[in-house]
């Protein structure tokens, strides 16, 4: 079959694409017109663009109306992070549903959606809707997922929920009770999605066998996305529970991070559901946002390799050094997993995951590489400090273990980040929701001109570029 993609960038394209690389902004500009780049201000704090109920992500000392504390020098008070969801603290969420011995995600899920902890009937009754839902159409696997496989898994979640918007008899009707109908389903479907869109990826691009394993409708979403990836179908106790709490931490993070905000912008234009949840997810699909456990995952092989004994705090050390120093791993100078935009001291998700990650270590016989990521981690901090300018405190965050996890799980690579979006529609899904129950303006920011005006030319008198 011919390509109707021309793939090949010819010189006529290289020499276009030094003018469009020559358009670049002086970055001293930024300050002179105090414009708050990456809507984030100079000590790093996000700037406020909207208001939420949905979830809280706090990381400094504030008082009793929300204020920053600042020290006597004028700086904000750094302090643990915190995570909310509903204004549920998230280490109690999580000690309730686990000291329970229940999976925790689909009580996230409904907390998320409807503001409330449901009781024992709404929940059941919430896991059977989701159940409902999860089963998909033969014909939508063949003719959607099957038929045009890609070598990015999220370009093939992306495609299967705009062609969604085809199977619905009701797409555009952007009403509470059809958005939540719809986004219902695809807190349901988007697992099968994932799935089933590396099943096609692994039969057509790599050429193994293909075969594809219904949802059972008594399981949880972690129990069943490990039965559909499996040849076996099988999975331990155990596993289901350390991804059931990588769901449950990945589900909401505050209206800020990209692709949340992604899904307000896209909705405030008053556009349908699949077009939204489809912007968030080319959002996610970006290294700089959901991509960050698959490069962990990367720079623990390359130190792995490069360092002969993993226990020797000094050799580790000097080669993460060299890390920071753009002279080993990616050359770019970063220790991945370690930072994050909000947290400073600590990121909740990463404490809480840590001692789940770390329980699995132990069942699987890896206790040598979490000791490593430990070890990793504490004189990371110290290292990355030292070369800062800024004085903001650095801890590892969620994704730091969350690749380690997958891997021992033996998840593919490729799932890594449909397995965020998995989680994360739910929050999409709920921002999606408040931002229709109270939209009033499209977001539109604005941007300042810095191009010196000029005069038009006429064609005979602009000589040769």
């Amino acid at each position: 079959m011919d390509d109707f993609l021309k793939t090949e960038i010819t010189p006529d394209i290289r020499r276009l694409a030094e003018k469009c690389r020559n358009h670049n902004i002086d970055p001293t500009l930024y300050s002179k017109y105090d414009v708050k780049r990456g809507l984030r201000d100079s000590q790093g704090v996000g700037v406020l663009t909207g208001l939420t109920a949905i979830s809280e992500v706090t990381w400094n000392k504030t008082d009793s109306e929300g204020r920053s504390i600042l020290d006597s020098e004028g700086h904000v008070i750094e302090d643990n992070g915190h995570l909310y969801y509903r204004e549920v603290e998230i280490n109690d969420f999580v000690n309730g549903f686990l000291s329970d011995c229940r999976f925790g995600f689909e009580e996230a899920t409904y907390m998320l959606l409807f503001g409330e902890l449901p009781n024992k009937e709404e929940l059941e009754n919430f896991n059977a809707m989701l159940a409902e839902h999860r089963q998909l159409p033969m014909t939508f696997v063949r003719d959607v997922i099957m038929k045009a496989p890609s070598n990015n898994l999220m370009n093939s979640l992306q495609r299967s929920v705009l062609t969604m918007y085809s199977y619905d008899d009701n797409p555009d009707d952007i009403s509470i009770e059809n958005v939540l109908r719809q986004s219902i389903q695809l807190i349901a479907q988007l697992p099968m999605l994932a799935a089933y869109s590396y099943r096609s990826y692994r039969h057509f691009i790599q050429g193994r066998s293909l075969y594809i394993h219904n949802p059972k409708p008594n399981l949880s979403t972690a129990e069943n996305i490990l039965r559909m990836l499996r040849s076996d179908k099988k999975y331990t106790e155990l596993e289901a529970k350390v991804l059931d709490m990588a769901l449950v931490l990945h589900a909401e993070h505050g209206g800020g991070n990209n692709s949340t905000f992604t899904t307000r912008v896209v909705t405030s234009s008053g556009t349908d559901t699949y077009s939204a949840i489809a912007a968030a997810l080319g959002s996610l699909k970006g290294p700089l946002h959901g991509g960050a456990n698959l490069k962990v995952v990367q720079m623990f092989d390359d130190i792995k390799k490069h360092v002969s004994n993993w226990e020797n705090e000094d050799e580790v050390a000097a080669y993460l050094a060299k890390i920071l120093d753009k002279k080993a791993f990616d050359n770019k100078g970063l220790i991945y997993g370690m930072g994050h935009a909000v947290y400073s001291v600590s990121d909740p998700r990463a404490e809480i995951f840590k001692k789940q990650v770390q329980e699995l270590s132990e069942n699987k016989g890896c206790q040598a590489e979490f000791r490593l990521m430990d070890m990793v981690e504490r004189l990371a901090k110290q290292m990355i400090m030292d070369r800062r300018t800024s004085n903001k405190a650095v801890s590892a965050n969620v994704d730091f273990y969350s690749g380690f996890a997958y891997r021992m799980l033996n998840l593919p690579t490729e799932l890594y980040t449909p397995i965020f979006a998995t989680a994360r529609v739910v929050g999409w899904s709920a921002h999606r929701i408040e931002e229709l129950a109270g939209q009033s303006k499209i977001i539109r920011p604005a941007y300042r001109s810095v191009a010196p005006r000029r005069e038009y030319a006429s064609l005979k008198d602009r000589g040769n570029n």
